[in-house]
């Protein structure tokens, strides 16, 4: 039965994302031969349109193959045609679907920051091109600063029509070997990095009407891609609160960018409260 399951998601997900980019990527080509804002605007709205298409179909084949209990708490009174500063504690390739599962429709489509080698990743590579997500080096050095150049373009590119943008702090995936690693001070998180986000808030951080903060906790452990494919995650338990944006962290009227200190211990500050809600929803789930 699971592999009766994983196939039937896997063709249906393969022929949605074959679709779905024959569609898209003539559009961003002509975005790309017609670089004017208006243009742009328009055209932007029509591949966003494209992508939530996309995700919509891959809703069903999970709700198709799975009988996931879904719990999700304060995702109501979000906009539409909003502008978001999206973060997110970060276990696994799912955790993507998870939040476009989540958020689709109900706020503008998530853009994320994404590693460069993700760029060849076969036909999504390109659909993440066409869709100006920022491909992301994160190396220090000379990359470090070629990364946040990246993604002061890619902000800049993100003004255009209303969009949220999604940051995973933590910069990779959560795993014991990396929280040992980097001896992180929270039981259940790695520690928080600001790059991406503080070249968002110097860029468009006037847009944006909060921090969709959210948190995510798999009582049945953390699944991996294919536990998805074959409907083997019992449980979903996501967590939602819209935070205020301190006006200290906002570019000044002088045009000064907040000092990135600043930026650190708040993040630092939200971090303590998340991973003392991961405690708490843990403590409180009972795993089916």
């Amino acid at each position: 039965m699971n592999a009766l399951k994983a196939l039937f998601a896997s063709l249906v997900l393969l022929f949605n994302t074959l679709i779905h980019i024959s569609i898209l990527l003539p559009l961003s080509l002509f975005k790309l031969v017609l670089p004017f804002r208006p243009v742009r605007r328009v055209i932007d709205a029509v591949l966003s349109a494209i992508a939530e298409s996309w995700i919509g179909v891959n809703k069903f084949w999970m709700n198709a193959v799975g009988h996931t209990r879904w719990q999700v708490q304060g995702a109501d009174g979000l906009r539409y045609r909003g502008w978001y500063l999206v973060s997110c504690n970060h276990q696994s390739w799912v955790d993507i679907l998870v939040l476009q599962w989540v958020f689709n429709r109900k706020i503008p489509l998530l853009k994320f920051f994404i590693k460069h080698e993700l760029i060849y990743v076969p036909l999504m590579g390109l659909a993440w091109w066409a869709l100006d997500f920022p491909f992301m080096k994160r190396r220090g050095g000379a990359s470090a600063q070629k990364d946040l150049e990246t993604a002061r373009k890619a902000c800049e590119k993100f003004k255009v029509i209303p969009t949220s943008v999604i940051s995973f702090m933590e910069g990779t995936r959560n795993t014991p070997a990396k929280h040992a690693q980097q001896q992180s001070p929270y039981q259940h998180l790695l520690k928080p990095k600001t790059g991406g986000v503080g070249m968002a808030l110097e860029t468009m951080g006037e847009l944006f009407d909060c921090m969709v903060d959210v948190t995510i906790v798999y009582p049945g452990g953390v699944p991996t891609f294919m536990d998805l494919l074959t409907g083997r995650i019992s449980e979903v338990i996501v967590h939602v609160q819209q935070r205020p944006i301190p006006k200290e962290l906002l570019v000044d009227a002088q045009g000064r960018a907040a000092d990135r200190a600043a930026l650190q211990r708040w993040i630092n500050g939200l971090w303590v409260e998340k991973d003392a809600e991961i405690s708490q929803i843990k403590a409180g789930a009972k795993p089916r």
